[in-house]
């Protein structure tokens, strides 16, 4: 059973302390006054340098460092736990197991009649239901190949909703604001409604790529672009309406291509190829490659100068990650007709990117217009161009989409991914982390 996200206090290792003896001279034993003698700095004794000071008052012990102890949890009333435990039995609608979220037990609690046991039991069933609403239910390698920082809900932020929740009395109002609220999650949960359920493999495609949409940010931004691999598209959306849409070209199955969100800042006009390690076997050597030598005259890297045959073609995206994925032009643009188009290294290739620079950039009155771009290109200097205002992108891997009749429309799973997530989401029972399922992979 997966566990959501819950507050844990982080534990204080108490360092030792280090307490120095003070050394006293001997009082003197006669009435004589004492024979003088030249005096003598002490010889420095070595200490060790990672070693803690101590403490400037010979014979006290400092004072332990104490844990707090833990706050208590909020004081739940019985119709907000009743209310949690009905909209629970609800949640199969957003392709989650209400068994994930134990009713059984927080019935139990309910029967006690124990205000501190009750509410408890309360809080944790709903900070786990909150959690998988906002994040999603498979959570880190079972994600595979997953670079996105979504922060919808924090430590702190669920310590909010669930105070607020409590105080309007509005647990399952206040659960919703955290779904998606992309219009595609809608659709999908609506197909989920209409699939008959003894359709097991469609049942559970609509429900993984239903928690795929909770892995992403609930809010995407009012302009993004977004590249969903399986179905080989490059879509601009500004104020949820699709702007531009192009086909596109993505990593084959030897080199995937990851799931991340990174920054688009501008463009690189008429831009050097750095070749991958990955295939610097394939061109060392060549016509048309550049060696790039260390001081020592060996050669650590190949690039490819601008010009007609460069893999990049007239235009590349800034996006830095550090996995090295962007968006970018081809020399090779008839590869667009094919209909399975996994045949990139890992990044992006976008049929009439330079139409969509070119919209981009003179965004927001920007300096770049339509004919600076052409007449930069044609001079062949690489040169870099600056949107206005960065905007995100989002690659990502959804092997389903709804329509909003309520239909499906199917995608290869091109790097066979859905069994590893599907087990990871159906895993009431089992620990959190599953074995690597043995797939097959998907044939081009």
């Amino acid at each position: 059973m997966s566990v959501a996200k819950s507050l844990a206090l982080i534990a204080i290792a108490v360092l030792p302390m280090q307490i120095a003896s003070a050394q006293m001279a001997p009082a003197p034993t006669s009435n004589r006054a004492p024979t003088a003698v030249p005096s003598r700095a002490p010889t420095p004794v070595p200490r060790d340098p990672i070693a803690p000071l101590p403490d400037a008052r010979a014979g006290v012990v400092p004072a332990p460092i104490v844990e707090a102890p833990p706050a208590p949890p909020p004081v739940w009333e019985v119709g907000d736990v009743r209310a949690l435990i009905a909209y629970t039995a609800t949640i199969g609608s957003e392709g989650l197991d209400p068994r994930d979220y134990d009713s059984a037990g927080l019935e139990a609690a309910l029967r006690t009649g124990d205000p501190a046991i009750m509410s408890a039991a309360a809080t944790d069933r709903f900070n786990r239901l909150a959690s998988d609403l906002a994040l999603g239910h498979v959570r880190g390698k079972d994600r595979q190949e997953w670079y996105v920082n979504d922060a919808d809900l924090t430590p702190e932020s669920s310590v909010l909703l669930l105070n607020g929740a409590l105080a309007r009395r509005d647990i399952v109002g206040s659960l919703r604001t955290l779904l998606p609220t992309h219009q595609q999650y809608a659709f999908l949960r609506d197909a989920l409604a209409k699939t008959d359920r003894a359709d097991v493999a469609k049942y559970n495609r609509i429900k993984l790529n239903m928690d795929r949409w909770r892995w992403l940010p609930r809010d995407l931004g009012n302009k993004y672009i977004i590249v969903n691999v399986p179905s080989f598209y490059a879509t601009l959306v500004e104020n949820g309406t699709v702007r531009w849409k192009q086909r596109a070209i993505a990593g084959a199955v030897k080199t995937k291509t990851p799931q991340l969100t990174v920054q688009a800042t501008g463009v690189i006009l008429n831009p050097w190829w750095e070749v991958p390690p990955s295939i610097t076997r394939e061109v060392a050597g060549k016509s048309g490659y550049v060696a790039v030598r260390g001081k020592d005259g060996k050669v650590q890297r190949w690039r490819q100068p601008p010009g007609p045959s460069n893999a990049l073609g007239k235009i590349k995206f800034v996006m830095y990650n550090g996995q090295n994925i962007y968006l970018h032009d081809t020399n090779a643009r008839s590869r667009f007709n094919s209909q399975l188009r996994a045949l990139s290294h890992g990044c992006i290739r976008t049929e009439n990117i330079m139409d969509l620079a070119k919209e981009l950039l003179a965004d927001d009155n920007g300096e770049w217009t339509p004919e600076k771009v052409d007449e930069t290109v044609a001079s062949g200097q690489s040169k870099m161009a600056k949107f206005v205002k960065p905007l995100p992108v989002y690659i990502v891997y959804f092997s389903a989409a709804a329509r909003n009749d309520g239909t499906i429309q199917e995608y290869a799973d091109l790097y066979s991914r859905d069994a590893k997530v599907s087990a990871a989401l159906n895993d009431f029972g089992v620990p959190k982390v599953v074995a690597k399922p043995k797939v097959k992979t998907a044939s081009l």
